[in-house]
């Protein structure tokens, strides 16, 4: 039988279960009790927050990962950021990756006003002294590494707080940061799925 989990992953905690350097990182194992296989869907650099799924289905993690499936970050920014910025990082724009220039597919990028519970205060950025800060909303279907912190320097806002708050049809809704739900699929049909969010266990 195969478990599924959604998971507010916090700041400060490796989107993994072993780490095989001596210095000591937080785990995922940490935050519970993971029957043995499970892996998580993509990752969360230790710095990143938000929505992270978790199975033991092979399947289940290659149709999360499909291209088709959009993933939706906030972004706190350096600065207050304009609507030309917003629009290049909609048209796509030019980041490192492996060495090369990519530049990224279009997606869609919008400014936030109001930000949802979810988010939570998360960890002090620094202090209001040192200049205003901004918030933008960023869904890509292609996960480069770093790829959303990369685009907002890009355009001249470099991040310093970034939130997963969807994937797919699945938000971060209310679960509270360290909190894992259970659930019993992300998906209601392995031939034809519709990504959705199903009653926890």
């Amino acid at each position: 039988m195969n478990h599924h989990f959604l998971l507010h992953k916090p700041h400060g905690y490796l989107s993994q279960f072993i780490y095989e350097k001596k210095r000591h990182k937080k785990l995922l194992g940490e935050l519970y009790n993971f029957p043995e296989g499970t892996m998580a869907i993509g990752r969360l650099d230790e710095d990143s927050e938000g929505l992270l799924l978790l199975t033991t289905d092979g399947m289940m993690s290659e149709m999360v990962r499909s291209k088709t499936i959009e993933k939706e970050y906030y972004a706190q920014v350096d600065g207050i950021i304009t609507h030309e910025a917003v629009a290049q990082i909609q048209n796509g724009v030019e980041i490192g990756f492996k060495g090369i220039r990519y530049t990224t597919k279009k997606c869609v990028a919008k400014i936030i006003t109001e930000l949802p519970n979810c988010i939570g205060e998360g960890r002090r950025i620094r202090d209001e002294r040192h200049g205003p800060t901004s918030w933008v909303s960023i869904t890509v279907t292609e996960g480069k590494f770093r790829q959303v912190r990369k685009m907002t320097a890009a355009v001249g806002f470099p991040t310093l707080r970034l939130v997963r708050i969807r994937v797919g049809t699945i938000h971060l809704q209310n679960i509270k940061a360290g909190e894992v739900i259970e659930v019993e699929s992300f998906f209601n049909d392995h031939q034809n799925p519709k990504f959705q969010f199903l009653n926890p266990k």
